[in-house]
């Protein structure tokens, strides 16, 4: 689907969409008499409230310039935030896909037509297209929209901004292609070589195998992955987009666990299934490493992501090893199904000891704990930094990509202290989110860091306009939003 934005509305048989509140529909005047006239009947007739993301669809059949007219409301003004005119964007494509025509005229009330709006509007509707089903046998035939034009008399300036916002909708996808996998076709070896396969947009990629980590230290990444048919790998990612020698390099490391069935410690059959988006962090990674070399971004970042499969056999990690991680650290594995925080441990210690960076942030789809505690309406955050987290909560504000801050602290730390090596990884006593972010914590040093729980995030979450995916590319948008709007 194209989004086009044009200074002039023209008068073709095609859909109408106006997006406005009750007040605001009067500002319309360019329009054909009859048809305002039309509308303000249905609006009436129908007692149309104008509440947020309300819609009311008015078949056309008496006049030939548009054969439907659709009015979305966003609600009030000052209670707009977030992706709102992104949803609402993704609904007028999802309303009027159900249509024969494939063209809508987009015309947006003055309340609410700023180019960050107008830009959103069109960047749900491209969201809105997201399809998996590349293994349906027999596809369905998809109605789809050829094109949505947005009016603006700033159309010249939309199309350059719009460019750029779609960069981001590649990079959700692609996270969201990655998630959607199935693990017998996307194990980590196959995985790194898709990494590999982003070089020719400009990404400088390198991959560590188990004979180079074994040579790293790397025991604690490695021990997950023992009991798998496939090698573990480490796929470093960097985007060189400020040339300037003083910048240090922002860094993203993310959990990509490919398969997890619990290894030893299996986990129980239910939803076992959905273990194969256990690595959601690794895919938000990627996804915006995407992102920045599509949009050309001026700034310098590097991603890790540690890429294993932990499943049970003779050869696997067992309850009651200890393992020495890169740090120097030691690590009794008291349950090998609190995997992911083993990976990171390593990769994170690689990313800061390697490139010193000015800020490290990882995502993770760690613990079920934070699915207790936030549900899967926002992520959860843990940091060592209160300046990154606050530019990270504005950052899911502005996004729609959620976080909410947890604490950290001694007394939690306490719960991972070992009798035998220097940690163990779990905790008892509760507090599963919380004892996880200590454990990581212990493998970053005075680098401003920021801990992601994406567990409640990555996958199932609630369906909307811009979300019809069970992967869901939750942190693409979060992390280039954090950089586009304080790194650049």
């Amino acid at each position: 689907m194209k989004v086009n934005f044009v200074s002039k509305l023209t008068d073709k048989n095609e859909i109408l969409a106006l997006v406005t509140d009750k007040k605001s529909l009067s500002e319309f005047k360019g329009l054909d008499k009859n048809l305002l006239s039309k509308i303000n009947h249905a609006v009436n007739n129908e007692n149309f409230e104008f509440n947020k993301f309300s819609s009311l669809e008015i078949i056309n059949d008496k006049n030939n310039s548009f054969s439907k007219i659709i009015i979305i409301s966003p609600g009030q003004k000052s209670l707009i935030s977030g992706n709102d005119l992104a949803i609402i964007g993704g609904k007028i494509n999802q309303i009027s896909s159900k249509s024969k025509n494939k063209r809508v005229s987009v015309l947006v009330a003055n309340e609410f037509s700023n180019d960050e709006n107008l830009v959103e509007i069109g960047f749900g509707a491209t969201l809105n297209t997201y399809k998996f089903n590349k293994y349906k046998s027999k596809k369905k035939a998809i109605k789809q929209i050829n094109e949505i034009t947005i009016i603006s008399k700033n159309a010249v300036k939309l199309k350059n901004k719009f460019r750029q916002k779609n960069s981001v909708a590649e990079g959700i996808f692609l996270a969201r292609d990655l998630v959607n996998e199935p693990s017998n076709i996307l194990n980590p070896e196959e995985y790194a070589k898709r990494i590999k396969g982003l070089s020719k947009y400009g990404l400088k990629i390198e991959v560590l195998n188990e004979t180079k980590m074994k040579k790293l230290g790397m025991w604690s990444l490695l021990g997950v992955g023992r009991g798998s048919q496939y090698e573990s790998q480490l796929v470093i990612m960097k985007w060189d987009g400020n040339k300037s020698k003083k910048s240090k390099p922002l860094c993203f490391v993310g959990k990509g666990v490919c398969f997890d069935s619990g290894g030893i410690s299996l986990k129980p059959g239910n939803k076992m299934e959905e273990m194969i988006g256990d690595m959601g962090g690794s895919a938000a990674v990627v996804g915006l490493m995407k992102v920045l070399a599509l949009r050309r971004a001026k700034v310098n970042v590097v991603g890790v992501v540690g890429l294993v499969e932990n499943m049970p056999d003779g050869t696997a990690q067992k309850p009651g090893d200890i393992v020495k991680s890169m740090s120097g650290q030691t690590i009794e594995i008291q349950n090998t199904d609190a995997e992911g925080r083993l990976v990171l441990a390593d990769a994170l210690w690689y990313a800061q000891d390697k490139y010193k960076p000015e800020i490290m942030i990882d995502l993770a789809t760690l613990t079920g704990a934070i699915v207790m505690s936030l549900g899967n309406k926002m992520a959860g955050i843990f940091s060592n930094n209160d300046d990154l987290s606050d530019k990270l909560l504005d950052a899911g504000r502005d996004s729609g990509d959620n976080v909410w801050r947890l604490p950290l602290s001694d007394s939690y730390d306490k719960m991972i202290n070992s009798k035998f090596a220097d940690m163990k990884n779990i905790g008892i006593g509760g507090a599963g989110s919380i004892t996880a972010a200590q454990f990581l914590k212990r493998f970053v040093n005075k680098v401003p860091w920021v801990h992601i729980d994406i567990a409640g995030t990555a996958t199932g979450m609630e369906k909307s306009s811009i979300n019809t995916s069970w992967a869901t590319g939750f942190g693409v948008n979060l992390l280039n939003t954090l950089i586009s709007k304080f790194y650049e």
